[in-house]
């Protein structure tokens, strides 16, 4: 929040701002902040200063100490206003000054800002009640759009939930609403092998921001359902696609649903091509996040495999954040606990120089997954895969595993690859490619 910077006068000392004068001038957003009929009063200043916390307030209600609203506003001999809790921490420290304008106190006596409270207490109650209204009127407007699901059809649905949609995530507390009011049931209910794409698009859209209780769950994790779920994947818009993964996702978590439910070929197709729109950071994620849940999956790992999906992960491994990184690791290490797997890495020409250069590059946990693969690939054909390995700078970066302070286990795999590698080249070759002789020998 800004802090408010009187100006200061004669001498260097703090000129007293006129409140009552700045709202009447409308450097606050002008006047009307007292509330009629005293019900400002009745509000709680503390609550309001917390529900509103996201607001932005005028200056003049800040502390400069804290940046934040006062809530018992105090005035020093130099005009200055601060927090009372903020001002008394100040003095306890031992300061004879004050903040603001660096002035030795000649008083020390602190003076309520009344006028200054009254002001900020009405402003957040204006601030507080127009809210409550406008969450009032958009709880009352979701009910009246779940009343008109249960009757509606077409092009209508499709506007009521787009409606729906809109105001569930425009309020918290519309949410709430929705769920206590069989909301959850009626737009689950909408989903099925007839539904349109339109219907369901914004039907999910919905259903992702919501927390399902368990009926909810069993009913969405009908195969009619989760079909039509893949099926937008595959077809829909890029926010149809990461909200049915989210979705996906969601079911998944709970116990109502296993991975063999969800697992398919037309699955796994739909996330690789989620997950290769860079474009969409969160769609990447997303897709990364199920796909490797889907993992303890053999059928799943086949389907990655057989689709020819692990070249085109490897390929754009540099291109991930860090989180997706890790995410894209656990999959192509699960992938190499098969031997097709571990032959389609092999056969990626890009596999060892961009495993190499992720080693001791993003975090503890990336090194490990990119040794246990790097490690599966050397050792199905060592001497193919040793000389590759070396010359992308493998034997420099497993020496520096070893002598970073990582987990015993990690350096015991680098180690065991290190000495693969010397095994399978030149010894002088391996010597000079390490760029650490000295510690070699």
């Amino acid at each position: 929040m800004p802090m408010y910077q009187p100006e200061l006068g004669v001498g260097g000392g703090g000129q007293v701002l006129d409140v009552e004068t700045a709202v009447k001038d409308g450097i606050l957003g002008g006047g009307g902040f007292i509330c009629e009929g005293g019900t400002a009063e009745k509000l709680d200043l503390k609550e309001m200063v917390e529900e509103l916390e996201n607001i932005e307030v005028p200056s003049v209600f800040i502390c400069p100490i804290s940046l934040e609203p006062m809530r018992d506003p105090v005035t020093l001999c130099t005009g200055q206003t601060y927090e009372r809790s903020n001002i008394m921490k100040w003095f306890s420290l031992g300061h004879i000054t004050c903040p603001t304008t660096m002035q030795e106190l000649w008083d020390d006596s602190i003076t309520p800002n009344n006028t200054l409270h009254q002001l900020i207490h009405s402003w957040f109650s204006q601030k507080y009640l127009a809210m409550k209204k406008r969450s009032e009127d958009v709880q009352g407007r979701a009910l009246e759009l779940l009343d008109a699901l249960k009757k509606v059809k077409g092009q209508a649905r499709v506007r009521a939930l787009k409606e729906l949609r809109h105001v569930v995530a425009l309020n918290s507390s519309t949410k709430n609403t929705v769920e206590d009011n069989g909301g959850l049931a009626l737009i689950s209910s909408l989903l099925g092998p007839f539904t349109s794409h339109a219907v369901g698009s914004e039907a999910i859209g919905i259903l992702v921001n919501l927390d399902l209780d368990a009926e909810s769950r069993r009913n969405l994790v009908q195969p009619a359902k989760i079909s039509l779920m893949v099926d937008m994947l595959n077809e829909g818009s890029t926010d149809t696609k990461i909200n049915c993964t989210r979705l996906i996702q969601t079911l998944l978590d709970g116990d109502d649903c296993g991975a063999d439910t969800v697992s398919g070929l037309s699955l796994v197709v739909g996330l690789l091509r989620l997950i290769k729109e860079k474009q969409h950071p969160n769609g990447v994620l997303a897709g990364l996040r199920l796909l490797k849940a889907l993992c303890s999956q053999e059928q799943v790992k086949n389907s990655i495999v057989s689709i020819g999906a692990i070249p085109q992960l490897v390929e754009i491994l540099p291109n991930f954040s860090p989180e997706s990184l890790e995410l894209a690791l656990h999959v192509l290490d699960s992938v190499s606990s098969l031997s097709d797997g571990r032959v389609a890495l092999k056969d990626c020409p890009k596999t060892i120089p961009n495993l190499v250069k992720l080693l001791m590059r993003v975090s503890e946990s990336c090194t490990q997954l990119a040794l246990s693969i790097l490690w599966a690939v050397c050792k199905l054909a060592p001497e193919e895969c040793a000389s590759q390995a070396v010359e992308a700078g493998l034997a420099a970066k497993l020496l520096l595993v070893i002598q970073s302070g990582c987990n015993p286990v990690l350096k015991q795999r680098s180690a065991e690859l290190l000495k693969l590698c010397s095994l399978n080249y030149t010894a002088t070759l391996f010597i000079s490619k390490c760029k650490l002789t000295r510690t070699i020998q």
